[in-house]
């Protein structure tokens, strides 16, 4: 049975459009672009045999003309690049190997199921990504878009008004899409799912990241606003998450991240609300997480700490009330988060590369918190917890029958 190889140059060459190319020991090159097309990659799939045993004459043809230069060997799988830039070996054991290799120096195509198996495994560590973003106009979710087009990466960028990611789709056309969607309509969060799935073929990662602030002790808001609060925060993650699992379990793989909050790990005065929707948000990605796992999707709750978008403005709703017993509580806190806006420590284009590092991570972490405040904040919440836990435990574990 044939050792898989791969490399990380072969991800860039399928986005110029190149082919993966098996090397075979038959001589005989062969090529089937269905592995790629039936997935929804990006770029073509090439199987095909190599020169195995080239003359010294020959390899030097090959090489004047620009192509790769194949080794023969046994032993462990290795990489070797030469001739044509990014060509790359996959050399394994028995003497042949696999090259990659733009698709033009292939050979009349022939069927290669066999080969197809092993390719498999090489496309789905080199090829890109589909990314389905909710809230992409700004904050968090546009510094992920952002982070992901650039590198070469395939997105469906979701707002209200898709007219706010114009920019977006215009720098990158043939991979960024820009679709219209309110979550707090599950009909929108179905038909934008659908448009994605259409344009790209799959869907890899869905970011639920639509939602706002609201501040202000419990008796401050309005009924209409904790509603809609809740419709958004949570609701509307739950309208995405239903309407894309369907593809994301027939394809036995995807991503789900949600953008929580460092009020999710303990909560202020003043966001009660806000506070309560995110902790339901991550109570229910915990859920989703144990439920999809053995489907091959993966779960990451990123709870994050004050970084510098316009959440303290255009995303962040006072009460309708204010209250003067509630001046040295909630009230203060309003005047704390105020005092921020413009200086937050988080950096939005980090947060999004640590968001993209924790997609790529065989082993993702299921909450990912970022900027040194969160952290802080989590690891006392956590400290904290446990001596109160050690503490009671008398009382409370004496409970049982």
């Amino acid at each position: 049975m044939r050792e898989a190889g791969a490399h990380p140059g072969a991800g860039e060459g399928l986005a110029r459009g190149a082919a993966v190319v098996l090397v075979g020991g038959d001589g005989e090159g062969r090529e089937d672009d269905w592995v790629g097309r039936g997935l929804g990659r990006a770029g073509r799939w090439g199987l095909g045999g190599g020169e195995r045993g080239d003359s010294g004459e020959k390899q030097r043809e090959r090489e004047a003309a620009g192509g790769g230069r194949h080794r023969q060997g046994t032993g462990r799988t290795g990489v070797e690049r030469r001739g044509l830039p990014g060509s790359i070996i996959f050399r394994e054991k028995g003497g042949s190997g696999r090259e990659w290799r733009p698709a033009g120096s292939l050979n009349p195509p022939r069927p290669c199921a066999r080969a197809a198996i092993g390719l498999f495994f090489i496309l789905m560590a080199n090829s890109t990504r589909v990314w389905f973003i909710t809230g992409a106009s700004r904050g968090l979710g546009r510094a992920v878009a952002e982070a992901a087009l650039a590198r070469g990466d395939q997105v469906a960028a979701t707002a209200r008004d898709p007219g706010t990611l114009a920019d977006l789709a215009a720098a990158a056309p043939e991979r960024a899409r820009a679709l219209r969607l309110d979550v707090t309509v599950a009909g929108e969060a179905a038909a934008a799912v659908a448009a994605a799935q259409a344009a790209f073929g799959r869907i890899d990662v869905v970011v639920n990241n639509a939602g706002f602030g609201l501040l202000g002790a419990l008796e401050e808001l309005g009924e209409h606003q904790m509603r809609r609060q809740w419709e958004t925060n949570f609701l509307g993650a739950v309208h995405v998450v239903r309407a894309s699992l369907p593809l994301l379990r027939a394809q036995r793989s995807g991503h789900l991240v949600f953008t929580s909050a460092a009020a999710a790990i303990s909560n202020y005065p003043g966001f009660s609300i806000y506070g309560a929707s995110k902790a339901a948000l991550e109570a229910m990605g915990e859920a989703v997480a144990a439920e999809t796992r053995p489907l091959g999707i993966k779960v990451t709750l990123v709870q994050p700490g004050p970084f510098r978008t316009d959440f303290v403005g255009r995303s962040l709703e006072a009460g309708e009330a204010t209250l003067p017993d509630y001046a040295g509580t909630s009230g203060k806190f309003r005047k704390l988060v105020e005092s921020t806006r413009g200086r937050q420590p988080g950096d939005p284009a980090k947060a999004a590369a640590a968001i993209l590092a924790a997609v790529d991570a065989d082993s993702p972490p299921l909450r990912l918190v970022l900027g040194k405040y969160a952290t802080d904040k989590a690891r006392r919440r956590h400290t904290g917890g446990l001596r109160e836990l050690e503490a009671w435990e008398g009382v409370g574990a004496a409970a049982d029958f």
